[in-house]
């Protein structure tokens, strides 16, 4: 397990690199400017953890679980900070109460979006990590029963109707 995250960092870090090697090489640089790149910049925390939670994508659902065997929504979150040294409580709910409250539109890499999906349930009872946000489309990584760990939109109806708040926690 710990031979394919760390294989999968790399790749995502090498892809990374890759991308921007390219804009270094099509930007003319002066004798004296120094071989970085001023379009270069260091992995945030939060880049860290979305690439945790993007190794476990394809996962199946499990209630309560926390490994490659399967997750739930709150254990994907759970585990992606905790492998950052992030401590969060393994609940939506109780994630529900940490960070800061923010609108849609400063949301950015990173942020947990929280949902109420149940008619039963009378509070937050899913949480997404937003993976990027182009051109207002908001992206997250969560588990979903009928699906596993994949990457969806908030544009997507279901989404946007069950959305209840965004935080942020980094």
């Amino acid at each position: 397990m710990i031979k394919k995250i760390l294989t999968l960092l790399c790749l995502l870090f090498l892809i990374s690199c890759g991308s921007a090697s390219k804009t270094v090489r099509n930007t003319k640089q002066s004798s004296t400017s120094s071989p970085t790149s001023s379009t270069e910049k260091e992995p945030t925390l939060a880049d860290k953890v979305v690439w945790t939670a993007v190794s476990y994508k394809g996962i199946p659902y499990r209630f309560g679980g926390l490994n490659e065997d399967g997750m739930d929504c709150s254990g994907l979150v759970y585990v992606s900070f905790k492998k950052r040294d992030i401590d969060l409580p393994r609940s939506s709910r109780l994630m529900y109460t940490k960070g800061h409250p923010i609108s849609l539109n400063e949301v950015k890499r990173g942020d947990l979006l929280f949902f109420k999906t149940s008619s039963k349930s009378g509070s937050v009872n899913h949480v997404g990590l937003v993976t990027s946000v182009k051109r207002g489309d908001i992206r997250f990584i969560h588990s979903t029963t009928s699906k596993g760990v994949l990457v969806s939109s908030l544009r997507e109806r279901y989404w946007k109707r069950a959305f209840i708040k965004a935080k942020r926690v980094l």
